[in-house]
């Protein structure tokens, strides 16, 4: 499947069904986590899955769930993230974001839905979680198979600002 297919049939999934997602599917999608780019190539995600029953009832405390069997926390350490020098721009939350797009891709290749949620209560989060001093949460993605029709993937063509209306050339 070329890339623009994937992405067009990739959609926010908000109910799913109660199957597991597979070690093996889950373990392809934390490695395109893992080989996303980030900042001088620092690193810097850390990413805490969610399967367990317990560990669900918690994020279900600081995020609406959808009723994901997965979840991954995306985090950002801020000790090692990158920073641009020009404004002391930090740029973990940045590289977390890659990072989730990857995973939320090769969820896609695999035949997965997802739904990358960022409302959700950090201080909530950390507590449930014991989220180290430092690592920000990002956002979570919320893995499996959805319940729903999928949404189209001509979908864009209504639903997207056209090309022209946020592209520009040499200047705005």
């Amino acid at each position: 499947m070329d890339f623009h297919t994937l992405a067009k049939k990739r959609y926010a999934c908000r109910k799913y069904t109660s199957a597991k997602v597979g070690r093996e599917e889950l373990d392809r999608i934390l490695e395109a986590g893992r080989i996303a780019p980030t900042g001088a190539n620092r690193q810097p995600q850390r990413l805490l899955v969610v399967q367990s029953d317990e560990g669900l009832a918690k994020l279900a405390r600081c995020a609406r769930d959808f009723g994901a069997p997965c979840a991954v926390i995306v985090c950002a350490d801020t000790t090692e993230a990158w920073t641009r020098r020009y404004d002391g721009k930090t740029i973990g939350d940045i590289d977390a974001t890659i990072v989730t797009d990857h995973m939320m891709l090769a969820a896609a290749s695999l035949d997965l839905d997802t739904l990358w949620v960022c409302a959700f209560d950090p201080a909530a989060l950390s507590r449930e979680f014991a989220i180290p001093e430092g690592w920000e949460p990002v956002n979570i993605l919320l893995i499996g198979y959805g319940a729903d029709t999928p949404a189209s993937p001509e979908r864009h063509a209504k639903t997207r600002k056209p090309l022209a209306a946020t592209t520009f050339f040499e200047r705005f």
